[in-house]
């Protein structure tokens, strides 16, 4: 992703991967994460995994949108097949960033994910080198 944006790709398209770094993100913080219910999603190992795989796609859907993507998720292959099968299509629309870059933010801290803020940077703190005129509306 890193690479596509810093290029400025008009169109990214992903099927996910390495998901398992949130995941471990997730685990070493969980003592922190179930003094509130919302730690609960994820308090069982099965949990953790299958948590943390979601979560990474729907970060990476964040990202993307805070940078001016418009972004669909679709499956790859039928669920019969296999589990993980989300297909992520981004296409550069320079759509309004501020939204999805707060939301992305606000996801991070309230899961407990803010070491991760530099991998699943927004399009807001313009760390994409030479991307276009940043729109701030909502």
């Amino acid at each position: 992703i890193r690479f596509a944006l810093q290029r400025q790709a008009r169109f990214i398209v992903l099927v996910p991967c390495c998901q398992a770094e949130v995941a471990s993100v997730l685990r070493k913080n969980k003592e922190q994460a179930l003094k509130g219910s919302l730690g609960e999603l994820w308090r069982h190992p099965i949990h953790t995994r299958e948590f943390g795989s979601h979560v990474t796609n729907v970060l990476r859907c964040l990202q993307l949108e805070s940078h001016g993507y418009q972004v669909s998720v679709t499956e790859l292959v039928g669920w019969e097949h296999s589990m993980k099968n989300e297909l992520i299509i981004a296409s550069y629309k320079a759509l309004p960033r501020r939204r999805p870059s707060e939301r992305l933010t606000e996801l991070l801290q309230s899961l407990g994910l803010e070491e991760l803020d530099g991998r699943f940077f927004t399009g807001e703190r313009g760390m994409t080198p030479g991307s276009p005129a940043q729109d701030t509306a909502a």
